[in-house]
């Protein structure tokens, strides 16, 4: 049986405007630390994540952090058996901080384009969304080519226009950080 106590103590905040007719009261979402920042402020934010999403990409693909045993690279030179119990927690992690990171930036755009009326700074935030959701996919991908399994039908001629979409991808999500700094000390 749902109480009115057990609905109260739900963790899925009740949907404006609906509480008196439950009896029920509503519940206030918590504060968000940004609401009152600056757009200097939320745009320092975005380069922030995106300085988080590129460590849990250096700690993914183990590249600058070779003592770390924990990366992709580690798990594929841990030969057979392969440590995967390891590399399942490391991209659990990364999985973490990647949705943190997306909901955090999803909730930037969202106060740039709405309250802040800033159409044009949340369409670069957009695009850098839409960027780094490339990016992840084309890592992904790359990394499963790279698998033991299928290291026998490894064709490098994707393989290699993968990583030239990475590179891209990454030159094109520093321009969009560039046009967002830029556009941003404009609108101020």
């Amino acid at each position: 049986m749902i109480t009115s106590k057990a609905v109260e103590d739900s963790a899925v905040p009740s949907v404006p405007g609906t509480a008196g007719a439950a009896g029920v009261p509503e519940r206030e979402e918590p504060a968000w630390p940004w609401k009152d920042a600056p757009i200097r402020a939320l745009v320092q934010r975005i380069h922030q994540l995106q300085a988080e999403r590129a460590q849990a990409f250096r700690r993914l693909e183990d590249l600058r952090t070779p003592t770390c045993r924990r990366g992709h690279l580690q798990y594929l030179r841990s030969g057979p058996p392969h440590d995967f119990p390891r590399y399942r927690s490391t991209v659990h992690e990364v999985t973490q901080a990647f949705a943190a990171a997306s909901r955090e930036v999803l909730a930037v755009e969202a106060e740039l384009a709405g309250p802040r009326g800033q159409p044009l700074l949340a369409s670069h935030v957009r695009s850098l969304q839409q960027l780094e959701q490339t990016r992840l996919a084309t890592v992904a991908l790359l990394q499963l080519m790279g698998a033991p399994e299928l290291t026998e039908q490894e064709n490098t001629l994707e393989m290699h226009q993968l990583k030239m979409k990475v590179i891209k991808t990454m030159e094109a999500i520093s321009e969009v950080l560039q046009d967002l700094r830029f556009d941003a000390e404009s609108a101020e």
